[in-house]
């Protein structure tokens, strides 16, 4: 097929890489260059990055609905456009305009988690099970008619981005699939029950707070569901300290609590529980175990962090 790729983050590589593989990309479309870091340069989004290795047609449109970008698009007489972790919605016009429609792989079982964040927070709300969803894109986010579906697993100490990396190969395993059946015609069609649809917003930093008033349980979900953005934090003696690995215990005390030190880790009551915080960092520190972060800051037994 000749295939129209639309992609931007690391998790839309390896479907880039499936559809190398076996078809004919005619063009690449991701978000224009950002600048990053610290020094603020112009950094390319890794999809931009492995089509420059295939010497790829490369279109970074500020904004996919202008005319003229929308014209250049069809006049590539796609097949198919393929659509993973874009960044922009695509416009009605452009939804009918190759052979096949447009297609897209989402990293949830729609319709549960449509939406910027369905990684996050399968495991925020403790879940046991999340896989991946190849669509038909429509006017509305995520409600796309399904193709294929595929389960994953969400194991006990997973992180969001240990998640993340699993579904990324499932994915693009299941584009690969799903582009098979296409091309025999076998490819199903099945509307979502709008009806049972669950939403995953961008995550902000504000979302990340960890409120030791919480059971230790509802924490450890937060924290591994916000790693590794934007990780999860508390605020003691004014200083935001981010949480990068922590976990449930069956003790007791009042929130906030320091029940002691166990195994180079904080131990902290919560409404429910406790938590053993792990691994932590002060604000333009290294990250630290939680005993040394406790010496740090001279906390002991039985005192209670100055949380605000």
């Amino acid at each position: 097929m000749r295939v129209v790729f639309m992609g931007t983050p690391e998790f839309a590589v390896p479907s880039l890489k499936v559809l190398l593989d076996e078809h004919e990309v005619v063009a690449v479309v991701t978000q224009p260059d950002r600048r990053q870091g610290r020094g603020q340069r112009y950094a390319y989004s890794p999809v931009k990055e492995e089509a420059l290795k295939h010497g790829l047609t490369i279109l970074q449109p500020e904004r996919i609905a202008e005319p003229e970008v929308m014209a250049k698009l069809k006049s590539y007489a796609a097949d198919l456009f393929v659509v993973v972790a874009f960044g922009q919605k695509i416009p009605d016009e452009l939804l009918t305009a190759p052979r096949f429609g447009c297609i897209n792989v989402h990293s949830s079982l729609l319709p549960k988690y449509r939406g910027a964040a369905p990684i996050n927070a399968a495991i925020i709300h403790g879940d046991e099970v999340t896989g991946v969803t190849t669509m038909y894109l429509a006017s509305g986010w995520d409600s796309g008619d399904i193709i294929l579906q595929a389960q994953e697993p969400i194991l006990p100490r997973d992180t969001a981005g240990a998640l993340h990396d699993r579904l990324m190969q499932k994915g693009a395993d299941l584009l690969a699939e799903t582009l098979r059946q296409l091309a025999l015609g076998e490819a199903p069609r099945i509307p979502q029950d709008h009806d049972q649809a669950t939403y995953a917003f961008k995550l902000s930093k504000t979302d990340a707070l960890v409120d030791f008033q919480e059971s230790a349980t509802k924490l450890d979900h937060l924290i591994r569901g916000m790693n590794p953005w934007p990780l999860a934090y508390t605020v003691v003696g004014g200083e935001m300290v981010k949480i990068h690995e922590a976990l449930p215990q069956e003790a007791q005390g009042r929130p906030g609590e320091i029940l002691g030190f166990v195994d180079q880790g904080l131990l902290v009551a919560c409404g429910e529980g406790a938590l053993l915080l792990q691994k932590v960092q002060r604000p333009n520190g290294k990250v630290v175990s939680g005993v040394d972060f406790a010496n740090g800051l001279r906390l002991q037994e039985g005192g209670v962090l100055d949380v605000l």
